[in-house]
């Protein structure tokens, strides 16, 4: 399977699973919550609708999860990590991503 055609499948499982619920993670909430991040839950709605999925985990011990890039309020880069389930999408983590680990395309991690 291409990778692209893998792109659009767990694409489809994100947002087919964020139709039916979104239950965020404690550990997504401390960081969306946190002073120099503050993201709100409508802009990981965007992420999860219109953003794009740019790492994949499948081996993840939370179960398959991914990594997804979009655009939040005024356009500034977010990153949101998700597993999608049965009956929801499990948001674990969202975070403004760094210069320092991530080019300037927000979608490849730098080497270091």
């Amino acid at each position: 399977m291409s990778s692209e055609a893998s792109e659009h499948d767990t694409l489809a499982k994100v947002r087919e699973a964020a139709e039916k619920r979104i239950l965020f993670l404690p550990h997504a909430v401390s960081q969306m919550n946190s002073p120099h991040r503050m993201i709100s839950t409508q802009e990981v709605r965007m992420v999860l609708t219109a953003g794009v999925a740019i790492e994949d985990y499948p081996q993840d011990a939370r179960g398959h999860s991914c990594l997804m890039l979009g655009r939040g309020a005024g356009g500034r880069p977010l990153h949101v990590v998700c597993a999608p389930k049965a009956d929801y999408l499990a948001v674990i983590t969202s975070y403004l991503p760094s210069s320092e680990q991530w080019e300037a395309d927000w979608r490849t991690r730098k080497k270091v």
